[in-house]
């Protein structure tokens, strides 16, 4: 049985955050934006589960219990959210939306 190094597993979870930190940055659609949000929770929960997994420890699991119940809260009230805002503008292009503004 050959086993991953744990370098491939933190390369591997970099190149997802910086995706997800590109795609924040980047785009304009608020939807977009929520799934980079997500992409970069997930990243940071696979380096916790190498380093848990590489120590043989179970302190990274539990982050990573704590970030996904964090991630469903706010995938929970960011969705509420966008579908007000959506309702109430009619768009979710991040420009076009002064919802905040008066």
């Amino acid at each position: 049985m050959s086993i991953v190094p744990i370098s491939y597993y933190l390369v591997l979870s970099a190149i997802l955050f910086g995706l997800g930190i590109v795609a924040f940055v980047v785009k304009r659609n608020i939807i977009t934006i929520f799934m980079a949000i997500e992409l970069m929770l997930n990243a940071v929960n696979l380096a916790f589960v190498a380093f848990a997994r590489a120590h043989t420890q179970l302190d990274g699991l539990v982050f990573v219990f704590f970030v996904i119940v964090v991630a469903a809260a706010e995938s929970a009230v960011g969705l509420a959210i966008i579908i007000t805002v959506y309702q109430n503008r009619q768009t979710l292009n991040l420009e076009r939306i002064n919802l905040l503004k008066f």
